[in-house]
């Protein structure tokens, strides 16, 4: 009888294991059509299911390639600029830049990516500097290491700098390189010799 409890239980697990990624995904498929399509999509003749995801797909692409040309660079540098100066947005827009690695530098939140050596000499972890050694952090940089792939949970440490090495990447690649599971180039790695 407890050989049966156990198979049963082993297969159940195993079930749910296997149908979990699959029924995420399904799940997330139809609330993004049901989001898309909502808007003006399902009154249309010619509306087949996946046709929501496909014209959000498109626009993507559309944007990115509108952005990526020089007239498109030079309009989104306008619209920044104009979307900076409201007067309660703009605050609320240069956080959000600054959290998907837009704003980084001297005013940004994050101020430059960094490699912790961190439990392990040969173990390196992606960080962001969120403020430099001196004043009265009395020498420690403090860096958030966020935790892949999701860059909105990590730990917040202070380090001292000899704890720290320097990194190629901007924060707008180190956020890449952590949201796409580390799928950058092997050149943009850290320096392999403590």
């Amino acid at each position: 009888m407890q050989a049966l409890k156990n198979h049963l239980a082993r297969c159940f697990v195993a079930g749910i294991v296997a149908i979990l990624p699959v029924g995420g995904l399904a799940v997330t498929v139809v609330y993004f059509e049901q989001q898309v399509a909502g808007v003006w999509l399902k009154d249309q003749g010619f509306y087949f299911f996946g046709l929501g995801l496909l014209v959000l797909a498109l626009a993507l692409y559309l944007i990115g390639l509108i952005v990526t040309s020089l007239l498109g660079r030079w309009l989104f540098g306008l619209v920044d600029r104009t979307l900076d100066r409201l007067p309660v947005l703009g605050g609320l827009y240069q956080t959000l830049k600054q959290i998907v690695g837009y704003g980084e530098g001297p005013q940004g939140l994050f101020k430059r990516v960094v490699w912790v050596q961190f439990q392990h000499p040969e173990r390196r972890e992606l960080g962001l500097v969120t403020r430099e050694a001196g004043g009265e952090s009395g020498g420690l940089v403090t860096v958030f290491v966020p935790s892949g792939p999701t860059p909105t949970s990590g730990r917040l440490l202070a380090l001292l700098p000899e704890q720290l090495l320097p990194s190629s990447l901007s924060v707008s690649e180190g956020l890449q390189w952590l949201v796409s599971l580390g799928t950058l180039p092997a050149d943009r790695l850290p320096d392999q010799t403590p």
